[in-house]
């Protein structure tokens, strides 16, 4: 079964969106040979690696990424999000049968949308 190697990122500022991302997932960035443009950050836990790759995005042939992020206090995480760079575009709340699911939405600071959530 393949794994998911990487969330690639079209940027406009790979350096800028790289620094905010391995601030927020407490990641680090991997050193790649100079003749790569690319960003790589390395994630502290098993879950993919965010690649940042400078090109064109919102053409017809692109699909959006969502990223959501889980966090134990998320207001607290929003904040600090919000002091990386980050803004807040909504929040939101629904209810289900047996439990109400809040969540963030934010952009990053390239407009790339992304929720946190609480576990």
């Amino acid at each position: 079964m393949p794994e998911l190697g990487f969330i690639t990122f079209a940027c406009d500022d790979t350096d800028r969106l790289a620094t905010f991302w391995a601030a927020a997932l407490e990641g680090e960035r991997r050193g790649l040979p100079d003749e790569f443009d690319d960003v790589i950050v390395d994630r502290p836990d098993d879950g993919p690696d965010l690649l940042f790759r400078e090109a064109p995005k919102g053409t017809d042939r692109d699909l959006p990424i969502h990223l959501d992020l889980e966090a134990e206090d998320r207001e607290a995480t929003v904040e600090r999000l919000r002091d990386l760079g980050a803004t807040v575009r909504e929040r939101k709340r629904k209810e289900f049968e047996s439990f109400t699911a809040t969540w963030t939405v934010l952009e990053d600071p390239e407009g790339n949308g992304f929720c946190v959530t609480e576990h």
